[in-house]
């Protein structure tokens, strides 16, 4: 999902939530963006429940995202389409980028503070971006004459890069005292927003069909200094941050296990020893590593089968046969028991509640 951190973006203690489709190479996002995003939308007045509950963000109308959970990129495309309807708007992703506060006082504020120079800050976030999303394949730096140009922003859903690439320009700004300036911003698809938009919310002209996406400015603010420079603070921050890194690739884990769980709950192969042999990994090392990161087999699965038990019954019309078959459970009557324990609801009582809310995209 983006550009954010949030000193509780760093805990341990992840929620994973993914879509049940498959990719090859899992993409995720710190769970501050739906959070901020929720809180946004809600006061821009837009209606949040039937947006987040579309993606299963949102499991009753009072909650709002967790920004301690990390998601699966793959939900955005999904997302943004339904934002996109609710709202009206054909550039929603931009506006609500550009209505997003800063958030201040987060770990890689500290990188740049204690950092010795803007250049060397930005250095070490584009090194471990990954902390914010793993959206994006690869984020470099490149430096020609006067020009510096931050490339790498490029992304197939055009609402959650332009939220992405507001938030990212209005912590460059922060972060350097307002000293940062873009020039311009390349985006590699045909067209967007106006320009007159673009250059309100970002500053700078906007490029369409560029070769590479991404952020034009002048290379003088890399050797800005800064105040508060102090290496032993920085070296800290840093292996704070390569810490969190290593429970990324654990967390993600979890979105493998939903990945297959989608095959292996049909086949009624899905007992631990099926999903560890699927994923080459030992049952031992599989429950280890669930374990580090707070959660168990048996909860990862038994929150998956709630996930797709709710995206089946709201969004198609398979008859309650087909979806106790999908969720793997022996009888109509178990999953009847699950449902309503999960839920509170009879799957009939669900649908039909969910029946009237059904936005067709």
């Amino acid at each position: 999902m983006v550009f954010y951190s949030a000193i509780a973006l760093f805990s341990i203690e992840f929620v994973i939530v993914s879509m049940s489709i498959k990719e090859s190479k899992i993409r995720s996002d710190a769970g501050i963006f739906p959070w901020l995003t929720y809180l946004t939308m809600k006061d821009m007045g837009l209606d949040t429940d039937a947006i987040f509950s579309s993606v299963n963000f949102l499991e009753h109308a009072l909650n709002i995202p967790d920004k301690n959970v990390r998601y699966d990129n793959r939900i955005q495309e999904k997302f943004w389409a339904v934002a996109e309807k609710v709202s009206g708007n054909k550039d929603i992703g931009l506006v609500v980028g550009g209505r997003m506060p800063v958030l201040r006082g987060d770990l890689f504020e500290y990188v740049f503070l204690s950092s010795s120079t803007f250049g060397q800050g930005l250095n070490t976030a584009i090194k471990y971006y990954h902390l914010f999303t793993s959206a994006f394949d690869v984020l470099k730096l490149e430096v020609k004459g006067e020009d510096a140009y931050l490339i790498g922003l490029e992304h197939s859903i055009r609402h959650y890069l332009e939220c992405a690439i507001s938030i990212l320009l209005a912590y460059l700004k922060h972060v350097s005292n307002e000293k940062f300036k873009p020039l311009e911003v390349w985006l590699t698809y045909r067209e967007g927003a106006d320009a007159e938009q673009y250059r309100e919310i970002w500053g700078c002209p906007v490029y369409f069909n560029m070769p590479e996406g991404c952020i034009k400015f002048n290379a003088d603010i890399l050797n800005d200094s800064s105040v508060a420079a102090n290496k032993t603070l920085n070296k800290i921050h840093e292996t704070i941050i390569e810490e969190s890194l290593t429970q990324i690739e654990k967390h993600e884990l979890v979105f493998k296990i939903e990945n297959t769980l989608q095959d292996q709950l049909k086949s009624g192969n899905f007992k631990i020893d099926d999903i560890a042999k699927t994923l080459n990994i030992t049952s031992k090392a599989l429950r280890t590593d669930l374990k580090e990161i707070g959660t168990s087999y048996e909860k990862v699965l038994n929150e998956y089968r709630q996930k797709l038990a709710r995206d089946l019954l709201e969004n198609t019309q398979l008859k309650s046969d087909e979806v106790v078959y999908l969720l793997g459970f022996s009888e109509p009557s178990a999953f009847s028991r699950a449902f309503k324990y999960w839920t509170g609801e009879t799957p009939s009582q669900y649908r039909k509640r969910k029946s009237k809310k059904i936005i067709t995209l």
